[in-house]
């Protein structure tokens, strides 16, 4: 038996089937992340496991006791459970040390001096002692959410559950909340957080549920979810999250600095450092020019698309552009040009490249790049 342990877990709003029959013990000091497509019923799973949302079937225990059990003091146990939202829902007419020393004194019966001891301990750990004594309205994002992971914690959890905690911060403030998580996962806080952070998710979890179908479609180590997936749908989901498209079907509406700053974004989610960043954008402005000229000539209408994928497993990034129109090799090109200024992009993504390569096939001119990994 686990730390928390969920069988036959199902969940309906209305004919709307959710959660069918769902399985799963959790260890003490696991770090479990939950990832899947939008509307999969990973939230309603984090929200069934403490009862903010009542199941239809199955039972939950934690620490030995069952939540879901007829009779049974459900405040009590679920006291348990620490929650973190999407939403802060810090009290704002509260300060932070207010917010922080409530729950515990009224429920756990902690005297103030050791409530306010403690929260000052998480305060510091979580490099906000600052800002004990302000109000929650005067916060960034980012600060509120570490204010609220500070919350839960006062509460000595056994288990912490984390419902998407980044999703609702402005991309400048994620960090400092992933920082945060990355810290209690050192000290092997059991944790269970559903998650759109791929990179996050493979850094600090130890296993991962991939959810679809109702459910735990496929769960494993983190390595074998995004390196090796073996069945269908996690493979095309995990697919979709490490890989980036860009087409082009007019020359007048290609923005550059759109596709670069896809590029710059994508990178940044996996963890890419900015030499490598700065590579894949050369690759991807220097060879669109190429077909824009060799394959199309002064053509408006085009037939553009380029893939950036990261292979983690091999440790590498892969941009390819695939070009209708005529027939054209840029590489060939580049090596035929006697005075080595026209091509001279292409000169230059050869010597920093990990290779380059062309080839023609069903009417269709291909370029691969592959670029070493971090």
């Amino acid at each position: 038996m686990g730390i928390l342990d969920v069988k036959g877990l199902s969940k309906a709003f209305g004919d709307l089937q959710v959660l069918n029959n769902v399985d799963l013990s959790v260890q003490e000091g696991e770090r479990i992340a939950i990832i899947g497509a939008s509307g999969c019923g990973k939230s309603v799973f984090l929200r069934c496991l403490n009862l903010l949302e009542v199941p239809d079937e199955g039972h939950i225990t934690i620490g030995g006791e069952e939540i879901t059990a007829k009779g049974a003091n459900i405040d009590l146990i679920r006291r348990q459970m620490g929650m973190v939202f999407q939403k802060f829902h810090l009290f704002s007419h509260y300060n932070v040390m207010d917010n922080l020393c409530l729950a515990p004194t009224y429920l756990l019966g902690m005297d103030r001096q050791t409530a306010e001891k403690k929260a000052m301990s998480l305060l510091t750990q979580v490099g906000l002692a600052s800002k004990a004594h302000v109000y929650p309205t005067v916060l960034s994002g980012g600060q509120q959410q570490r204010i609220a992971i500070c919350r839960a914690l006062m509460m000595e959890p056994k288990v912490l559950l984390l419902d998407e905690p980044t999703s609702a911060l402005d991309p400048t403030m994620v960090g400092e909340v992933l920082a945060v998580i990355r810290m209690l996962a050192k000290k092997k806080l059991t944790m269970i957080i559903v998650t759109h952070e791929m990179k996050f998710a493979q850094e600090v979890a130890n296993r991962v549920l991939f959810f679809a179908d109702h459910g735990i479609y496929e769960q494993g180590p983190p390595e074998e979810i995004f390196n090796s997936p073996e069945r269908e749908k996690t493979i095309s989901f995990i697919r979709k999250h490490t890989f980036f498209s860009y087409e082009i079907s007019k020359r007048s509406e290609f923005d550059l600095m759109k596709l670069q700053g896809g590029i710059w974004s994508f990178a940044e989610k996996y963890g890419i450092n900015d030499k490598h960043t700065y590579l894949l954008q050369l690759s991807s402005e220097e060879l669109i020019y190429e077909f824009f000229h060799g394959s199309f000539a002064d053509d408006e209408e085009v037939d553009l698309k380029l893939d950036v994928t990261y292979a983690q497993a091999m440790d590498c990034i892969i941009l390819e552009i695939v070009s209708g129109g005529v027939a054209y090799d840029p590489i060939l090109a580049e090596s035929q040009d006697e005075d080595g200024m026209e091509h001279i992009g292409i000169t230059l993504l050869k010597k920093r490249v990990s290779s380059i390569s062309y080839t023609h096939e069903g009417g269709k001119n291909r370029v691969r790049v592959e670029v070493a990994g971090n």
